[in-house]
């Protein structure tokens, strides 16, 4: 639960800390987006965010590196480092600061800064973005905000409750181009400039072209595969796994293979699609029977990784200063 510094008014009662969520590589132009987080829940973003923004060559290699960027990607913020995302739903005692409320079409984007006050004080507690082409979400400022006693944080749920709750199927699947691309960053990163022989099935789908067509072929090829938690092992030299969707911590393999960060919703879509693990809302099916009604979900066409989240991930490697991925990385400027 988080308060106003200056007042010590409620600002928010979200009590769960979870891990920053990837899709904040990347976003869908033109549409509007659901909150980021859900309910109840908050991140925070260790990099700094907001105005003023300053250029690549404005800052040099050397400090934006030091702030976590080894590549150019857009501006870099002179922001507030460690600001709280929360989901805008989740606020309360706030008021909206009209001559910040500027935005493209359909929205606020915080251009202008944070545009919310404190009904206590007025002192500006954080910002708001809703418009087109930005995740709903509320950035409070760190240093306008204090900790208050508040309900317990959710307990940490293991990876056999997380599955058998269903709580890695989540609301953002229509976005899953995101965490695809942030996926195919770590792979490459991984291969090492090496070929990659992608297992059969639904991660030669989803990876298969793309690492085709970044990653030269020939011998030595390493295996891509799948691995975590109730799915198994398969023998591999790179090995997708899982990251806890409350913790950010990555699914450790016991097998050689180098584990390979991927968001946990994918992973799960890939790992036990749904249209072969549809299950009643309370109870089970017999061994072996499934339903068919309604039909099982397809997608219209096979879903592209999100070259921007790509990027995105690379430039935040820094590995991306190895000659080898930054020639990779140059190929969409």
């Amino acid at each position: 639960m988080f308060g106003c510094a200056g007042c010590g008014s409620v600002l928010t009662a979200a009590a769960s800390e979870v891990a920053l969520p990837i899709h904040l590589a990347d976003t869908h132009w033109e549409k509007l987006h659901p909150p980021l987080l859900a309910a109840g829940s908050y991140a925070v973003d260790p990099a700094p965010y907001g105005p003023p923004w300053r250029q690549w060559d404005e800052v040099g290699a050397r400090e934006a590196a030091d702030r976590g960027r080894f590549a150019s990607f857009g501006a870099l913020s002179d922001g507030p480092s460690g600001t709280v995302l929360l989901a805008p739903g989740d606020m309360r005692g706030i008021r909206l600061i009209l001559e910040r409320a500027g935005g493209y079409c359909m929205g606020i984007d915080g251009r202008d800064g944070p545009n919310l006050a404190c009904l206590g004080c007025d002192l500006p507690v954080g910002t708001r973005m809703d418009d087109c082409g930005c995740w709903q979400v509320v950035r409070l400022v760190p240093q306008a905000v204090v900790r208050l006693p508040g309900p317990l944080e959710r307990p940490v749920m293991d990876w056999a409750e997380l599955l058998a709750s269903g709580a890695l199927w989540h609301r953002l699947s229509d976005y899953r181009d995101i965490p695809a691309g942030v996926a195919l960053a770590q792979v490459v990163a991984a291969a090492e400039g090496g070929p990659v022989e992608v297992a059969p099935g639904p991660v030669a789908l989803l990876l298969g072209r793309a690492l085709g067509e970044l990653l030269p072929a020939g011998e030595g090829r390493k295996r891509l595969d799948l691995a975590g938690p109730g799915f198994g092992e398969p023998a591999a030299d790179l090995a997708l796994v899982p990251v806890h969707p409350q913790t950010g911590e990555v699914w450790q393999p016991r097998a050689r293979a180098v584990p390979v960060p991927m968001d946990a919703a994918l992973w799960a879509e890939l790992a036990f699609p749904p249209h072969q693990t549809r299950l009643p809302v309370v109870g089970g099916l017999p061994k072996g029977v499934e339903r068919d009604d309604p039909l099982p979900p397809h997608p219209w066409y096979p879903v592209q990784p999100s070259w921007e989240a790509f990027r995105y991930t690379l430039a935040r490697m820094p590995a991306v200063r190895e000659p080898w991925l930054r020639a990779i990385y140059d190929r969409g400027r």
